[in-house]
């Protein structure tokens, strides 16, 4: 399971960065789309962090920090989806995914937790 995760997050960042090329750039959405892009792509790097973890204190913190960033994610996609009408449709099924990745960590939090 831990590579189709790891595939999964790298499309997830993927599919970030096509969203956010599809958007003018305004004064108004200039900072969403920095901001999109950080948290967006930081979801993968973590995950990716937390895989090589060196311990299981440290393994927790990086997916913990997964999740922060895949909810923080779901707050930009809304917020450019408003401004945008263009990538409404592409934002939504982005915002799905971030919610469903977002369950993911949780279980592997609990799960790791209670080992």
């Amino acid at each position: 399971m831990q590579y189709k995760l790891e595939e999964r997050v790298e499309k997830f960042g993927e599919n970030i960065i096509d969203l956010v090329k599809k958007v003018k750039v305004t004064v108004m959405t200039e900072p969403i789309i920095k901001q999109l892009i950080r948290s967006g792509t930081s979801v993968g790097a973590n995950y990716f962090e937390a895989n090589g973890a060196s311990s299981r204190k440290d393994f927790i913190n990086k997916i913990y920090i997964s999740k922060k960033e895949v909810k923080e994610t779901q707050h930009w996609l809304r917020m450019i989806s408003r401004i945008d009408e263009v990538v409404k449709i592409d934002a939504r099924i982005l915002y799905k995914e971030a919610v469903e990745l977002g369950m993911i960590f949780s279980t592997i939090i609990t799960k790791t937790r209670n080992k």
